[in-house]
This record gives C-alpha cells, sequence and structure tokens, in this order.
C-alpha cells in the first residue's frame, strides 16, 4: 500500500552543536525501515517526470520499485546502469532542482526523497562488495581522459563498458577532482569516493596520478601514444577574486586553496604537514554550496564565521539543505552587504574589512533582482580571515598548449550539444566547457561524450 504522507522520512543527523566540531558526515542515511517506508510514498507513475529532471536520466521509479520489492541487488542494477557514481550523486546532488522538483508528490507536499533512496540504494551495494557492471570484450581502441572529476570519472566508466581501453590522466595524487579537493568530509566522506573509484578500475579503467596535462604531456602527445579519442573533464579550478585593495594580504584565501588543504591534505587533524590559518574570525565572500562549505570547515576550526553576500537569502545560489546546515552550525549570514577593501596591520596580516550594504533593484541577465550600494552605509567588520568564494574558471593550461582549441570569452573550451570540440577526435565536458556548475551535470556531460567518442571512433 502507498504510503500517502506528505512529508519525506526524515534522515537522522548529527547534532548540530556536536557536528559544527567534528567533519563525520552530517547526515546518516536511512535504516531499511526508513527506506521502505520513503519507497513506499512513490506512486511509479506511468509517465515519470522524474526522470526526465535528471541529467543522466536514472529509470528512477525502477529502482524505488525494486526497494519496495526487497530486492536490493535489482534496484542497484537499475541505479547504476545509468548513474557511475550513485554512492556521490545521493549525497551531494541538488535533487531538489532536478528529480525531486519533478516529482507529483510535490505538488501537495514534499517530493519523494530520489536522493536518499539513492543514497540508500548505493550504500548498501558498497557495504556487501556488489560487483561492477560487466563489460564488453575489449575493441582494441584506447581514449585518453583528462582529468578525474565527475566528468572525467563517468566518461571513463561508460567506455569501459563499452570495451573500451581507458586511462585517466589526473594532474593531483589523489582521484577525484573536485569531489576529493573541493566537497567537505562531512559531506562526501572521502572513503566513499575512493570507493566509487575503485568500481571504475575493476572495470578496467586505468588511472595515471601527478600527470599534468599541458605540462607532462601534450594532448597531441597523447594521440602519438595511440589514443584514438581524447575527453578533456578538467573542471574549473581557478578561482575568482573581486579585485578588492587588500586581497593580496596574509589570511586571504581562495575557497579553493582552504578547501583543499583542509579536505584533500586533511590540514584540519592535529600535527598534520599541510598547515591550515588559525583563524579567530573569518569572513566568506559569496553565496553558493562552495561558500557553504567553506564556512562550515572554518567554524570546525572554531571561528567564528560570518557569510557576507551581496543579496537577500531569497537568492542564495546555495542549495536550502546546506544554508539550513549552516545556520542550525551558527554560521552569522550578513546578508545584502559587499565588500569594498580588506584592510591589514603592519605585519600584512587581516584585520578588518570595509562594507557597504546592499537593496535589491531590477532584475539583472541573471533574473535575479540587481544589488544596488546605499549611499553613505559603510561600515567595517573585524575579522582576521576573508575567504574568497564567488566563482571558479576553467585553468588556461590545456587550451594555451593546444592549437586549434577554441574556448569562449571565459575561457571554457567550446563544445557542441554532443561534447565535440573544434580539433578532430578531441571532446570536453563539465566545468571545462560550462564553467563551474553541479557534479550531476558535469556526470551528464561525459556520459554524453562517451556516446559521442562511442559513435565517433565506430565511424572512424
Amino acid at each position: 500500500m502507498a504510503n500517502m504522507s506528505l512529508e519525506k522520512t526524515k534522515m537522522n543527523e548529527q547534532l548540530p552543536d556536536i557536528r559544527n566540531k567534528n567533519y563525520s558526515e552530517v547526515a546518516l542515511g536511512y535504516t531499511p525501515e526508513q527506506a521502505l517506508n520513503e519507497a513506499s510514498r512513490c506512486l511509479n507513475c506511468k509517465n515519470p517526470a522524474c526522470v526526465g529532471g535528471c541529467p543522466v536520466n536514472v529509470p528512477i521509479p525502477n529502482f524505488i520499485k525494486k526497494i519496495q520489492e526487497g530486492d536490493m541487488q535489482g534496484a542497484y542494477d537499475e541505479l547504476s546502469s545509468a548513474n557511475a557514481l550513485p554512492a556521490i550523486c545521493g549525497r551531494v546532488c541538488p535533487q531538489e532542482n532536478q528529480c525531486e522538483g519533478k516529482c507529483v508528490r510535490g505538488i501537495k507536499g514534499e517530493p519523494v526523497g530520489i536522493g536518499r533512496l539513492e543514497r540508500y540504494v548505493a550504500d548498501w551495494a558498497l557495504e556487501n562488495n556488489v560487483a561492477s557492471a560487466k563489460t564488453a570484450p575489449s575493441n582494441g581502441k584506447k581514449v585518453a581522459i583528462i582529468g578525474s572529476g565527475p566528468a572525467g570519472l563517468t566518461c571513463a566508466g561508460e567506455l569501459a563498458k563499452k570495451g573500451y581501453s581507458v586511462t585517466i590522466f589526473e594532474a593531483f595524487h589523489v582521484a577525484g577532482g573536485v569531489l576529493s579537493y573541493g566537497i567537505p568530509e562531512f559531506r562526501l566522506p572521502k572513503a566513499i569516493v575512493q570507493k566509487e573509484v575503485d568500481n571504475l578500475k575493476k572495470l578496467g579503467v586505468d588511472i595515471e596520478l601527478n600527470m599534468v596535462i599541458g605540462k607532462i604531456l601534450s594532448i597531441d602527445e597523447i594521440f602519438d601514444m595511440g589514443y584514438e579519442a581524447v575527453f578533456i573533464g578538467t573542471g574549473a579550478g581557478l578561482p575568482n577574486f573581486m579585485n578588492i585593495p587588500g586581497e593580496s594580504l596574509v589570511g586571504v584565501f581562495s575557497a579553493n586553496e582552504y578547501l583543499t588543504r583542509i579536505n584533500l591534505m586533511k590540514a584540519y587533524k592535529e600535527n598534520n604537514p599541510t598547515p591550515v590559518y588559525k583563524s579567530k574570525k573569518v569572513a566568506v565572500l559569496g553565496g553558493g554550496n562552495v561558500a557553504m562549505d567553506a564556512a562550515r570547515c572554518a567554524k570546525r576550526q572554531g571561528a567564528e564565521v560570518h557569510i557576507v553576500y551581496r543579496r537577500s537569502e531569497a537568492e542564495l545560489p546555495a542549495r536550502a539543505e546546506e544554508v539550513h546546515h549552516a545556520k542550525e552550525e551558527g554560521i552569522i549570514f550578513d546578508l545584502l552587504c559587499n565588500p569594498v577593501m580588506i584592510e591589514g596591520d603592519e605585519q600584512g596580516k587581516v584585520k578588518s574589512m570595509k562594507l557597504i550594504r546592499m537593496e535589491l533593484g531590477e532584475p539583472d541577465a541573471s533574473g535575479r533582482r540587481r544589488p544596488v550600494p546605499i549611499e553613505g552605509s559603510e561600515f567595517e567588520m573585524d575579522v582576521d580571515t576573508v575567504i574568497v568564494a564567488i566563482g571558479t574558471s576553467p585553468n588556461p593550461l590545456i587550451r594555451s598548449t593546444t592549437p586549434g582549441l577554441d574556448t569562449n570569452k571565459w575561457g571554457c573550451i567550446t563544445t557542441g550539444e554532443d561534447g565535440s570540440t573544434s580539433r578532430e577526435g578531441v571532446f570536453a565536458g563539465g566545468d571545462a566547457s560550462t564553467g563551474a556548475a553541479t557534479v550531476i551535470l558535469a556526470m551528464g556531460a561525459g556520459k554524453t561524450a562517451a556516446k559521442s567518442i562511442d559513435e565517433y571512433l565506430q565511424n572512424k
């Protein structure tokens, strides 16, 4: 019998005053009973709008029906048939704007907790060492993937299943891209990322670490090594700054650097060789998910933390869940404020920040109301650390070392809908071609490119 409750089955979480002092996962996942209760809220629609809302087209009603039937292997088979990284997506995907946003149960109540159920099934598979999908026989063709973030991992997995010999070239010493360096442990445990990477290795994917393409090898040299196609999934790791006075002071960080030190290099651990700045009062500039991640990490380091954002709460681009968690953990939101300059002391360290209050005017090109400064409203905030989290751009290394590769004015690689670029045999996707976006959109691009690479090589 269907569960007609208007509310999702709640997921257990660490208490705010406990979790804001540790890096253990905040959300604790469903129990079998909770998962069955939530799965029974799904109506198994004949024309499921939720599937169309998923960038990788997971057969959502099918895998949820298997949960209802108690067939966890079947549920995982349905889920993994379309999603190469389900345990990750179940944790960080913005379902409220995608699959759950299309769920008919959301018309008169809360949508089905699709993301929570996805996480439950994927975690069951990881805990029970469920075998990876079978691959087709080798077709003798080699494909190179540059970057091991969500786009690269997805593209690699799809091609390996089709029988291609796939090598991923990763610049860092650990695979995962933004999944490893950008998203904090309390949202996405790195053990989960590693297990998903290990599953790809079981498919035969080779991962070469510490390989900075554009320095160690060029794309032309990769082709000379016998690879017949290349996929560029290098993400958007170049931080943007506000270009205000004082951004070169000691104590000013890009969110990328701060999060990389915390997440990938474990700077939060005592006596770790990679230090992190010991702050008393931190201002995080920005209102997206990266800003929330940086703020929540700084809070766990013992600082008083302020989110400084130039629009109102209604315009915050971060997931509502992340904003909610940040507030619960004691993050202070200074909205409708914009920094004017950062001031330093005699040693060149941050001592304060000058801000101006804002009001919202007419909508701009993004559709959000444009923030306008209020004359005479300047004020100072005493801080010793400023973390800039206002967005990122693609690193110029690939485009500057690859003749004939077209990019747009923002430095993003220009691609067709199929992921093809201006260079024959070279495909791209994810943040490298769109600018900073979500994990699942990058995965969708990787999946599209894999299909295009297969068609290209079969017809070559």
